[in-house]
């Protein structure tokens, strides 16, 4: 395998991976809206409807298929980053304490530490674009330069 494939298969697992992984939570939004509300009031402050949480998880989930194909690149990477980053921004208080135990010894904030590792993973992503060559961007790009 040549080093220009080697780099288009692992860009084209990472992207694939991490559109799943955002897709998921955006598709738990559909299945339970109700627990999403009561994120947003602890978290945000603010009292959601059924129908905002059904938007967002849509737009979310437009954006999740559009980086799984690797199509506009450009804006669906890095709006699926800084979809994530608000998560990360929400969940600050984790990272302060990462060694936090519950009253029966489990870890309560090691999602945290799994947040900034899936955050790495798109920055990385985003950095790479040009060599994303098994995606619908690459393939629009060289179809239209001839």
């Amino acid at each position: 395998m040549t080093h220009h494939n080697r780099d288009a298969f692992a860009l084209c697992v990472l992207r694939l991976g991490l559109a799943w992984f955002i897709f998921l939570w955006a598709a738990h939004k559909i299945i339970t809206p109700k627990q999403y509300q009561g994120l947003a009031r602890h978290f945000d402050g603010v009292t959601l409807e059924f129908w905002t949480i059904y938007a967002v998880a849509g737009v979310q989930i437009l954006i999740c298929a559009l980086v799984a194909v690797g199509a506009l690149r450009w804006v669906s990477y890095p709006a699926l980053a800084v979809m994530h980053f608000f998560t990360v921004l929400r969940r600050w208080d984790g990272f302060l304490d990462p060694f936090a135990l519950n009253d029966r010894g489990f870890p309560i904030h090691r999602n945290q530490v799994i947040d900034l590792a899936v955050l790495a993973a798109m920055i990385a992503l985003i950095l790479m674009i040009h060599r994303d060559h098994w995606s619908v961007g690459a393939w629009w790009r060289a179809r239209h330069a001839a």
